[in-house]
Protein backbone atom coordinates (compact mmCIF):
# COMPACT_ATOMS: atom_id res chain seq x y z
CA UNK A 1 0.00 0.00 0.00
CA UNK A 2 1.50 3.36 -0.98
CA UNK A 3 1.52 6.55 1.07
CA UNK A 4 -1.62 7.99 -0.55
CA UNK A 5 -3.58 4.78 0.01
CA UNK A 6 -2.53 4.66 3.66
CA UNK A 7 -3.58 8.28 4.19
CA UNK A 8 -6.96 7.71 2.50
CA UNK A 9 -7.58 4.59 4.56
CA UNK A 10 -6.67 6.33 7.82
CA UNK A 11 -8.98 9.25 6.99
CA UNK A 12 -11.87 6.85 6.27
CA UNK A 13 -11.37 4.54 9.24
CA UNK A 14 -9.97 6.66 12.08
CA UNK A 15 -12.45 7.48 14.82
CA UNK A 16 -11.68 9.72 17.77
CA UNK A 17 -13.77 8.07 20.48
CA UNK A 18 -12.65 10.21 23.39
CA UNK A 19 -10.60 13.34 22.77
CA UNK A 20 -8.38 15.05 25.30
CA UNK A 21 -10.46 17.77 26.97
CA UNK A 22 -7.84 20.49 27.41
CA UNK A 23 -6.69 22.52 24.43
CA UNK A 24 -3.07 22.76 23.33
CA UNK A 25 -0.81 25.08 25.27
CA UNK A 26 0.09 28.19 23.27
CA UNK A 27 3.55 29.01 24.63
CA UNK A 28 4.73 25.63 25.96
CA UNK A 29 5.12 22.03 24.82
CA UNK A 30 1.94 19.95 25.13
CA UNK A 31 1.91 16.22 25.87
CA UNK A 32 -0.94 14.55 23.98
CA UNK A 33 -1.33 11.10 25.55
CA UNK A 34 -3.34 8.54 23.64
CA UNK A 35 -4.54 4.97 23.45
CA UNK A 36 -4.83 3.73 19.88
CA UNK A 37 -6.84 0.60 19.14
CA UNK A 38 -6.76 -1.44 15.93
CA UNK A 39 -7.98 -4.82 14.75
CA UNK A 40 -4.98 -7.12 14.74
CA UNK A 41 -3.92 -8.25 11.27
CA UNK A 42 -1.83 -11.05 12.82
CA UNK A 43 -4.10 -12.40 15.57
CA UNK A 44 -7.54 -12.26 13.96
CA UNK A 45 -10.20 -11.43 16.55
CA UNK A 46 -7.77 -9.60 18.84
CA UNK A 47 -6.99 -5.91 19.16
CA UNK A 48 -3.62 -4.12 19.02
CA UNK A 49 -3.30 -1.50 21.77
CA UNK A 50 -0.73 1.28 21.42
CA UNK A 51 -0.25 3.63 24.34
CA UNK A 52 1.90 6.67 23.90
CA UNK A 53 2.06 10.39 23.61
CA UNK A 54 2.83 13.00 21.02
CA UNK A 55 4.74 16.03 22.22
CA UNK A 56 3.64 19.10 20.27
CA UNK A 57 6.57 21.46 20.64
CA UNK A 58 5.44 25.00 21.47
CA UNK A 59 2.23 24.95 19.44
CA UNK A 60 1.04 28.23 18.01
CA UNK A 61 -1.40 29.18 15.32
CA UNK A 62 1.33 31.14 13.48
CA UNK A 63 2.71 28.69 10.95
CA UNK A 64 6.35 28.62 9.85
CA UNK A 65 7.03 28.09 6.17
CA UNK A 66 8.91 24.84 6.71
CA UNK A 67 7.40 21.37 6.63
CA UNK A 68 6.36 19.90 9.97
CA UNK A 69 8.82 17.45 11.49
CA UNK A 70 7.54 14.08 12.66
CA UNK A 71 9.73 12.02 14.99
CA UNK A 72 8.98 8.61 16.47
CA UNK A 73 6.13 7.72 14.13
CA UNK A 74 8.08 4.77 12.64
CA UNK A 75 7.36 5.73 9.05
CA UNK A 76 10.78 4.33 8.18
CA UNK A 77 9.46 0.83 9.08
CA UNK A 78 7.26 1.14 6.00
CA UNK A 79 10.18 2.57 4.00
CA UNK A 80 8.46 5.97 3.85
CA UNK A 81 10.54 9.12 4.04
CA UNK A 82 9.17 11.51 6.70
CA UNK A 83 9.58 14.40 4.22
CA UNK A 84 7.13 12.59 1.92
CA UNK A 85 4.59 12.60 4.75
CA UNK A 86 4.97 16.37 5.18
CA UNK A 87 4.53 16.91 1.44
CA UNK A 88 1.49 14.61 1.30
CA UNK A 89 -0.20 16.50 4.13
CA UNK A 90 0.67 19.88 2.65
CA UNK A 91 -0.72 18.88 -0.76
CA UNK A 92 -3.97 17.81 0.92
CA UNK A 93 -4.30 21.18 2.66
CA UNK A 94 -3.50 19.68 6.06
CA UNK A 95 -1.32 21.91 8.18
CA UNK A 96 -0.23 21.58 11.76
CA UNK A 97 0.20 24.62 14.03
CA UNK A 98 3.75 23.84 15.03
CA UNK A 99 6.95 22.72 13.42
CA UNK A 100 7.81 19.60 15.40
CA UNK A 101 5.82 16.60 16.66
CA UNK A 102 7.55 13.81 18.56
CA UNK A 103 5.74 10.52 19.10
CA UNK A 104 6.73 8.27 21.98
CA UNK A 105 5.06 4.87 21.89
CA UNK A 106 5.26 3.54 25.45
CA UNK A 107 3.66 0.14 24.95
CA UNK A 108 2.27 -2.07 22.21
CA UNK A 109 0.08 -4.85 23.58
CA UNK A 110 -2.54 -7.28 22.36
CA UNK A 111 -5.98 -7.16 23.95
CA UNK A 112 -7.44 -10.64 23.69
CA UNK A 113 -10.85 -9.78 22.36
CA UNK A 114 -12.66 -7.96 19.60
CA UNK A 115 -12.27 -4.29 18.83
CA UNK A 116 -15.71 -3.58 20.30
CA UNK A 117 -14.74 -5.26 23.59
CA UNK A 118 -11.45 -3.33 23.66
CA UNK A 119 -13.29 -0.04 23.07
CA UNK A 120 -15.66 -0.78 25.95
CA UNK A 121 -12.79 -1.86 28.24
CA UNK A 122 -10.59 1.18 27.65
CA UNK A 123 -13.52 3.62 27.67
CA UNK A 124 -14.55 2.30 31.11
CA UNK A 125 -10.96 2.44 32.29
CA UNK A 126 -10.57 6.10 31.30
CA UNK A 127 -13.93 7.00 32.84
CA UNK A 128 -13.12 5.26 36.15
CA UNK A 129 -9.83 7.15 36.36
CA UNK A 130 -11.53 10.37 35.26
CA UNK A 131 -8.66 10.70 32.79
CA UNK A 132 -9.37 13.81 30.71
CA UNK A 133 -5.79 14.12 29.45
CA UNK A 134 -5.62 10.93 27.36
CA UNK A 135 -7.41 10.39 24.09
CA UNK A 136 -8.87 7.16 22.78
CA UNK A 137 -8.98 6.42 19.07
CA UNK A 138 -9.55 3.58 16.64
CA UNK A 139 -7.84 3.19 13.29
CA UNK A 140 -6.22 0.68 10.94
CA UNK A 141 -3.19 -1.14 12.35
CA UNK A 142 -1.07 -0.77 9.22
CA UNK A 143 -1.40 3.04 9.14
CA UNK A 144 -1.65 3.84 12.86
CA UNK A 145 0.78 6.76 12.38
CA UNK A 146 -1.76 8.65 10.30
CA UNK A 147 -4.49 7.90 12.83
CA UNK A 148 -2.34 9.49 15.54
CA UNK A 149 -1.67 12.51 13.28
CA UNK A 150 -5.41 12.84 12.62
CA UNK A 151 -5.97 12.82 16.39
CA UNK A 152 -3.36 15.56 16.88
CA UNK A 153 -4.83 17.56 13.99
CA UNK A 154 -8.32 17.48 15.50
CA UNK A 155 -6.93 18.74 18.81
CA UNK A 156 -5.06 21.54 17.03
CA UNK A 157 -8.24 22.55 15.19
CA UNK A 158 -10.19 22.54 18.44
CA UNK A 159 -7.51 24.75 20.04
CA UNK A 160 -7.30 27.34 17.24
CA UNK A 161 -9.95 29.85 18.48
CA UNK A 162 -8.50 29.85 22.00
CA UNK A 163 -4.94 30.08 20.64
CA UNK A 164 -5.80 33.22 18.69
CA UNK A 165 -7.30 34.87 21.78
CA UNK A 166 -4.27 33.95 23.89
CA UNK A 167 -1.87 35.27 21.25
CA UNK A 168 -3.73 38.60 21.06
CA UNK A 169 -3.73 38.87 24.87
CA UNK A 170 -0.01 38.16 24.94
CA UNK A 171 0.76 40.76 22.28
CA UNK A 172 -1.44 43.37 24.02
CA UNK A 173 0.26 42.80 27.39
CA UNK A 174 3.76 42.79 26.00
CA UNK A 175 3.34 45.53 23.40
CA UNK A 176 4.44 43.46 20.43
CA UNK A 177 2.04 44.92 17.88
Amino acid sequence: MDLQEKWDRAVRETQILRPRLRTLLVFENTDLSYISLAKSIVNIGDTVVRKGKVVAHKPTIVLPRNFPQFEGFDFEDDEIDENEVGRLLLMRGVSFPTLKYSNETHTIDVFEGSLDKAIAHFSRQLERREDVHRGLMVGPEDCWQFSVLIYVGTLALKSAPTDIERLFDYFRKHGHW
